[in-house]
């Protein structure tokens, strides 16, 4: 069988058939990560613990299954993907959001099951990590998680290619049944095919800082996500622009996002800036990643719509997807599927 995508989606889709013993041929158009998997951050981070539905059910699965699928990637690949269940902090910033803090923290005994928590801790215990805000308290929940996304993508083709896999770059053929998970493009082709917008391109800017905090949870706050990585580096991130000129290029949006996140984080002040990056994520219709048969193609499917939540949701994605093509078992919950976006 094929997938054609060589970004987080078809990655673990190529993998986890793979390991099933299927004989998977992954075909990328550029490079590994061309599209929005080659960038910096990789938070692994859940939606709050409230409103449940299948979408927050789905992505929870999804990160407590996120520990055991990037083991296996590291043991089999022989390279560390920087996956660390590091947990996040969030300032409180007033006395109504401390009452919906922990009310979403006694939501989350019941709905992470146990396996995760969501916690109201004191600023001062973070000082030199996160400025209090004017509550003196901050959120800390136990559930996101982080990765390097591109060396994640790299032990990936490792593992691959290690239980047999092939990973070709430009054109080949397709061998039998097709995954489609070519990001943005992926939407592109398919409205045309479908005759309606499903989705759209949402460009993202995103920094990386030289400082080694690598143990630290990572932060959410004044909507910039500051991600330590295994590497020494601390990555920041990132815009959410529906209009842009230029898809690849950084610009003083991004600059805008460092000034906010060295005000927020005292340790990256004087930490120098050494990459940017700017990039297309796919994003569907519905805001949920879209998964299923391509509607009138018979043996071709679709794992697409990842964008902001694609390394978090992709162990899940890949066991459904490998449950439908494999064996034709359907999990696919409502309003992930292709259909949803029409």
């Amino acid at each position: 069988m094929t997938v054609r995508g060589g970004g987080i989606f078809g990655l673990a889709c190529a993998w986890e058939m793979c390991r099933r013993g299927a004989n998977v041929r992954l075909i990328e158009r550029e490079r590994i990560g061309a599209g929005s998997s080659g960038g910096l951050v990789g938070a692994l981070a859940p939606h709050v613990p409230e409103n449940w539905n299948p979408k927050k059910a789905f992505q929870f699965e999804s990160l407590i299954m996120a520990e055991r699928f990037w083991a296996e990637v590291a043991a089999v690949s022989g390279r560390d993907p920087g996956y660390l269940r590091s947990g996040r902090l969030q300032p409180i910033l007033d006395d109504a959001a401390l009452d919906r803090s922990e009310a979403r923290g006694r939501e989350a005994a019941e709905l992470w099951q146990g396996k995760a928590i969501w916690s109201v801790v004191p600023a001062a215990d973070y000082a030199d990590w996160l400025l209090p805000g004017p509550t003196g308290k901050l959120i800390h929940e136990t559930l996101s998680a982080r990765l390097h996304p591109r060396q994640a993508a790299a032990a990936l083709v490792a593992a691959i290619e290690a239980r047999g896999g092939e990973v070709v770059f430009g054109d080949a053929e397709d061998e039998g049944s097709v995954v489609w998970a070519i990001g943005h493009r992926g939407l592109e082709e398919l409205s045309v095919a479908l005759g309606k917008t499903i989705g759209a391109p949402i460009k993202g800017q995103a920094a990386c800082f030289k400082l080694d905090r690598a143990e630290m949870p990572q932060l959410l706050a004044d909507s910039v996500h500051v991600i330590p990585h295994v590497d020494g580096t601390v990555a920041i991130g990132s815009t959410t622009e529906r209009e842009f000129d230029a898809p690849d290029t950084t610009d003083a949006r991004l600059d805008e996002v460092i000034d906010r996140a060295r005000a927020v984080c005292p340790a990256l002040r004087d930490a120098p800036v050494i990459d940017r990056w700017a990039g297309l994520r796919p994003r569907s219709r519905s805001r949920a990643p879209m998964l299923g048969q391509w509607p009138g193609r018979p043996g071709h499917f679709v794992a697409n719509g990842g964008f902001k939540i694609g390394f978090g949701m992709a162990p899940k994605v890949a066991e459904v997807m490998a449950d439908l093509v494999l064996e034709g078992r359907d999990g696919i919950p409502s309003g992930f599927r292709v259909e949803d976006n029409l």
